[in-house]
This record gives C-alpha cells, sequence and structure tokens, in this order.
C-alpha cells in the first residue's frame, strides 16, 4: 500500500490574543509576566486570552486526492493551509508531506512587491527547488494562463489584485508541484478565470497530483473534488465523501445571524481604505430578522467605514442557495446619491431592497463585498448574514403544493385570452 500524500496527526495551533509577537521585551515587562502568573487569577485571564485555531485534528489523504477543506468563518481552514505550507508551526501534532508544495493562500503570499511579474515567477519557481530550464520550459504556458502579458516586465506592487491573483495561481498550478493547496482567494477574480482556475485544478488532480482546496463555493466543491473536510471551531467535525459531508456542513446552519457588527474597527472585515461595521437584514416591518415570508420585500443594510478622505466605494451583496451556489449579485452603483463620488471619511450605510415574491422556501446566506476607486480593488467577507424564507398562503406558487424548479421564485403577471373566435 502506498504512502498517504498529505497526514496530519493530533494537529493543534494556539494563539495568544493581545500580544505583541516577538518583539523585544523590558525586564520590567518580563517580571510583570512572572508575577501576573504567580496569582490564580491571572492564569485563569492568561487562559481566556488563548485560543486554539487548531485542536487534535488528525486525517490523511492519498495521492491524487481533491479535499475540500470547508466550514464557517474562523473555522480554522486558512490556519491548516498556514501550518501545511509551513507558514506558521503548529503547537502539537505534526504534518507529513510527500512531494513538492505549491500554494495560493492569500493575495501576494510568495510575490515581492518590488519585483517584476517575470521576475517572480523565477522566483517563486527557484523556491519550490526547479532549476532554471524547468521554469523556463513553463514559462510562457504560464504568461498564455495569467493573461499578464502586457505587464509581466511591470513590478507587481503596480498589479491590481485579479490581476496578481491570476499570476499566483498560474504559477502555483504550472510549476508541477505534487500537492496543490488554494485558499478561497480565488474569490477575487472575475467568474471566467474562476472556471480556468477550477478547470486546471480538476486537470491536476486528473494527472495523479494532489488538491487541498478550500472554498465556500459547495458547486465548486463538489465538481472538484472527491473527499472533503469539515471544520468546526477548529476540530475535524466530518470526514469522507464530498457529498456527503457537503450536506452535513449545509444542514449545521446554527451560525447564521440576521445580524453582525464590529464593534472593534481593527478587528472587523477590511483594510487601511474600508471597513465593515455592521449588516443586517430588517424584514418588512422594519425589524431584524432572520425568518421572511415569501410574499414580502426586505432589506439588506451594510454599515462601514470610510478610512481614506476622498474615496469612492460601493458595496456587492451576493446571495447564495442552500447548495452553495451564487443566486444573485446586486451591486450598489444604481445608487445616484453616492456612486462614484469622493467620500468623506466617516461611517456610511447601503441598503439593498430585495423585493417580496422573489425567492422559494429555504435557507440562504448572504456573503458582502466593499470595493473602491474604479473597483480597482475590493475585499469580501463570505457568509456575513444569514435567512430563511417560509412560503405562506397566497405565495408566488399559488395553490401549487408539488415541487417547483428553479433557484428563485417571482410571481409575473399571466393573462389568458381565447383566440379562435368562438365565444
Amino acid at each position: 500500500m502506498s504512502e498517504p500524500a498529505v497526514r496530519v496527526e493530533s494537529l493543534g495551533k494556539r494563539y495568544r490574543l493581545g500580544t505583541r509577537g516577538t518583539g523585544y521585551r523590558t525586564l520590567r515587562e518580563d517580571l510583570a509576566t512572572l508575577v501576573r502568573r504567580a496569582a490564580p487569577a491571572a492564569r485563569d485571564r492568561s487562559a481566556a486570552s488563548e485560543i486554539w485555531a487548531l485542536r487534535d485534528l488528525s486525517f490523511e489523504i492519498g495521492q491524487g486526492t481533491a479535499l475540500a477543506v470547508i466550514g464557517r468563518n474562523g473555522a480554522g481552514k486558512s490556519t491548516l493551509l498556514k501550518i501545511l505550507t509551513r507558514i506558521t508551526p503548529p503547537t502539537t501534532g505534526r504534518v507529513e508531506l510527500r512531494g513538492r508544495v505549491g500554494s495560493l493562500l492569500e493575495v501576494g503570499t510568495g510575490f515581492h512587491p518590488e519585483l517584476t511579474g517575470r521576475e517572480n515567477i523565477f522566483l517563486n519557481g527557484a523556491i519550490l527547488g526547479m532549476k532554471r530550464a524547468e521554469i523556463r520550459s513553463k514559462f510562457d504556458t504560464i504568461v498564455q494562463f495569467a493573461e499578464v502579458e502586457r505587464f509581466l516586465d511591470t513590478p507587481v506592487k503596480r498589479y491590481s489584485s485579479g490581476m496578481y491573483v491570476r499570476l499566483a495561481f498560474a504559477v502555483a498550478a504550472h510549476l508541477e508541484p505534487s500537492i496543490l493547496l488554494v485558499d478561497e482567494v480565488l474569490a477575487v477574480g472575475d467568474a471566467r478565470f474562476q472556471q480556468k482556475c477550477l478547470g486546471k485544478m480538476g486537470e491536476v488532480s486528473r494527472e495523479g497530483r494532489t488538491v487541498l482546496f478550500v472554498s465556500h463555493n459547495m458547486i465548486a466543491v463538489k465538481k472538484l473534488c472527491n473527499m472533503a473536510l469539515l471544520l468546526e471551531e477548529g476540530e475535524g467535525a466530518a470526514f469522507g465523501g464530498v457529498l456527503e459531508v457537503v450536506k452535513a456542513y449545509q444542514h449545521d446552519d446554527t451560525s447564521w445571524s440576521a445580524e453582525r457588527s464590529w464593534p472593534d474597527p481593527a478587528r472587523a472585515p477590511g483594510d487601511g481604505r474600508a471597513r465593515l461595521a455592521a449588516a443586517r437584514i430588517r424584514g418588512a416591518d422594519g425589524s431584524v430578522t432572520a425568518d421572511i415570508d415569501s410574499r414580502d420585500g426586505f432589506d439588506i443594510e451594510v454599515d462601514y467605514l470610510n478610512l481614506r478622505e476622498g474615496a469612492r466605494l460601493g458595496v456587492t451583496a451576493m446571495i447564495f442557495g442552500p447548495d452553495g451556489e451564487c443566486i444573485l449579485g446586486s451591486i450598489s452603483n444604481s445608487d445616484a446619491g453616492w456612486h462614484d463620488r469622493p467620500r468623506p471619511e466617516g461611517l456610511f450605510r447601503s441598503v439593498c431592497r430585495v423585493p417580496g415574491d422573489f425567492f422559494p422556501d429555504g435557507r440562504f446566506s448572504i456573503s458582502l463585498m466593499i470595493w473602491g476607486d474604479g473597483y480597482s480593488w475590493s475585499f469580501r467577507e463570505d457568509e456575513v448574514l444569514g435567512f430563511t424564507v417560509h412560503e405562506t398562503e397566497g405565495s408566488a406558487r399559488g395553490d401549487y403544493t408539488g415541487g417547483m424548479d428553479g433557484v428563485v421564485r417571482p410571481r409575473f403577471e399571466w393573462s389568458t385570452a381565447r383566440i379562435d373566435g368562438s365565444h
């Protein structure tokens, strides 16, 4: 029996909250730490300041397996991939990887911003242990796939996020890694390029190489992967065939909420340009609710901080169905009041009004994106909100009680007339 391509045994990763990292400390700080640890109450507070991003996680997969790593935000998915790529060490347990590893974990990983696209291709190849002649043989294919020929000799710090991801994925996928690790960073690219990337990952898997794919897109997961690992609060909740694990994930929807808020801007989703402050769903009566009557419309409210004077910002709300398929995306560029206008620093609220008689019964999630400056940058937060639609008497299905196809159920007007001339 062949050895597994990836083996994880009793893996754990602990982070300390509120610490400053590995910088220099003074003698006074060290003495204060010793005093705090000596007191029982202080030890209790110290334990409370720790968080286990992963705890006692074990699994193994064979060569050629395409494994989806799924779970809610904060479940430990990205931490797992960072340990597998040796970006961060584990606190407990061990990892065994057999073969060359290529990874795409976040925009910018492995690229030097001052180097050109051409130079970064050779740099990444060298990091993977490839010889210069080997990189040259793949160079034209990488550039063609990434679609960055015009900007090949431009420093990558001037690339848009989409261009960055295209080149980074092309390098990671084409330099023939035995194990390819891909995080949700592909969401930055456009829909056409996402499909192109999924096709390439499928090709990598069919060639007998191993793929680990982190994604919230269950349609892509089921299409690409044959196995899945479900993480919940850092622990393995399910592992096995992709269809069974995805089903378990979709039925565990207790973490979805009609309202989310981030009181501390430093910990809120976003970056130095804008950050989310709150998001909520308001029903037809104006109350915050996750239970929607299919006949009623509702509002998606998004509060966000503009941190840069003169920025031109906007919001996109993406609604996903029970199978993880994106049903629709609505963009705020129809707002005549603020679209493409420079904004002062401060808190803004954008509201998307969803009409009634649109959704069938079922559970749905909402992901949010903040973008700005001519759509040149954006950040995305997945599964921010969740809601359930209930069909009641008088809904768009009328008196029909059977199954109806489709992911939306709008009420269209119909009319019928007799046209053969008889009475």
